[in-house]
């Protein structure tokens, strides 16, 4: 039997992975990126094959890493988690440098960025494994970087649908209790009154409907009528 309640104990991060040039740039949020050797110093990726910017990567033979911090804006991860790049342009109004490989790297939210040139490419089925030599690091800020548990239990949201750790819901342990609660239709969000919204000052006991105007999804920013009732 598999248990994928048990998958949510490992830990991760959460990163936005840029590549590209100036006419051909995109980036997505991941919580797969991790150290694989020290000397020299090299960090693997993982990127799905669907994604816009897996072919990018290939491309550009390079990729950034954007270390998010705790509170990251829901427009960031959202535009950057639930969009695609062929839809939108995710560097418009984002705050970014070009680096020494000329691949766009992320600043917004940021406490910490890697320039990786790309070692060596695995194929892992659905998904590209992109290992990287690290050729230009800098720290940006003190603050605590965000983990994938605090998004999950904070932030409420689950790991978008080509993420290398995503889980079909229906496959988790139901909940005997629904509390009115509302789902986001872009990024999973669920809201309920029994937890309300503290990133917004909403307090418990408020009713989805009750919401004040301008309330959006915390995670991805979309509005209420972007939501279902459960």
């Amino acid at each position: 039997m598999i248990d994928y309640e048990a998958f949510f104990k490992l830990s991760y991060g959460l990163f936005i992975i840029s590549s590209g040039n100036e006419t051909n740039k995109n980036g997505y949020i991941s919580n797969t990126v991790f150290q694989v050797t020290a000397n020299p110093p090299k960090f693997a990726t993982c990127c799905s094959k669907d994604n816009y910017t897996c072919e990018i990567i290939k491309n550009a033979k390079a990729y950034s890493i954007s270390v998010l911090e705790q509170e990251t804006s829901s427009q960031l991860i959202g535009k950057f988690g639930y969009n695609s790049g062929k839809d939108i342009d995710k560097f418009k109004s984002i705050n970014f440098k070009t680096g020494k490989s000329g691949i766009p790297v992320v600043l917004d939210n940021t406490v910490a960025v890697f320039e990786c040139k790309v070692e060596e490419i695995v194929d892992v089925g659905t998904h590209v494994l992109f290992i990287g030599e690290v050729v230009e690091s800098e720290l940006l800020s003190d603050k605590d970087p965000i983990t994938y548990d605090y998004y999950r239990k904070v932030k409420k949201a689950l790991s978008p649908k080509n993420a290398p750790t995503y889980i079909d819901k229906d496959k988790l342990k139901k909940k005997s209790d629904n509390y009115d609660k509302c789902k986001c239709r872009v990024c999973g969000y669920e809201y309920s009154p029994i937890i309300g919204d503290e990133s917004r000052n909403v307090a418990q006991g408020t009713k989805f409907d009750d919401l004040p105007p301008g309330w959006v999804c915390p995670v991805c920013g979309a509005e209420k009528d972007k939501f279902n009732k459960l």
